[in-house]
């Protein structure tokens, strides 16, 4: 079991969108800019603060070359972990740790994220929430990378677009579904609904 999540799947883009995710952030609440430093922090390998401009941390992460640590902020003293990665087959990582967070936050952060993924030009592959750290962030990476199997355990909630929204619909007809925009299906443990 580990803290609670929420593992978000974006196609790579051409053009980076950080920018504007920033933006979507910003008006749920979650500033990229610390409030009290004046800066975007990114976190080293010893986890440790390391000051730098938006606009250098947006360019850092549009080349591509190498997975970030950073912080998104509440306030001076709540903040949340967001780690990116990229898989070889054009996909971003994005996951924000929830460990620390009030729920009113948790809340927060997932609708920042979901209103990310469902406006934001590049195309949204998944959203994976997990509150509770019941499962692993890496157990969807082969259904959503590579359409493996879907894991037994399922979280909180999960979004994705086709093919895996109608491979879930099939293998799990329990799951409550419903469209949420940008070409996800939403799917939450429940009594089905028709899409």
């Amino acid at each position: 079991m580990t803290d609670g999540f929420i593992r978000w799947y974006r196609e790579s883009a051409a053009t980076p969108a950080f920018a504007a995710q920033a933006e979507l952030f910003a008006a749920h609440g979650l500033g990229l800019v610390h409030p009290v430093r004046g800066a975007a922090v990114v976190l080293d390998v010893e986890g440790d603060g390391v000051l730098m401009s938006p606009e250098e941390l947006g360019r850092l992460l549009g080349l591509r070359i190498a997975s970030l640590t950073m912080n998104w902020w509440f306030s001076a003293d709540a903040d949340v972990v967001a780690a990116y990665a990229y898989e070889p087959l054009g996909c971003e990582i994005q996951t924000l740790w929830l460990d620390g967070l009030t729920p009113e936050q948790a809340d927060t952060v997932e609708a920042a994220v979901v209103a990310a993924a469902t406006a934001l030009p590049v195309p949204g592959r998944a959203v994976i929430v997990d509150r509770d750290g019941e499962g692993d962030p890496e157990d969807w990476d082969s259904a959503v990378l590579y359409d493996g199997e879907i894991p037994s355990h399922f979280p909180d909630r999960v979004l994705v677009r086709d093919p895996l929204a109608e491979r879930l619909c099939r293998s799990s007809p329990e799951l409550r579904s419903e469209g949420t925009g940008g070409g996800l299906t939403l799917f939450a443990p429940g009594p089905a609904r028709p899409l």
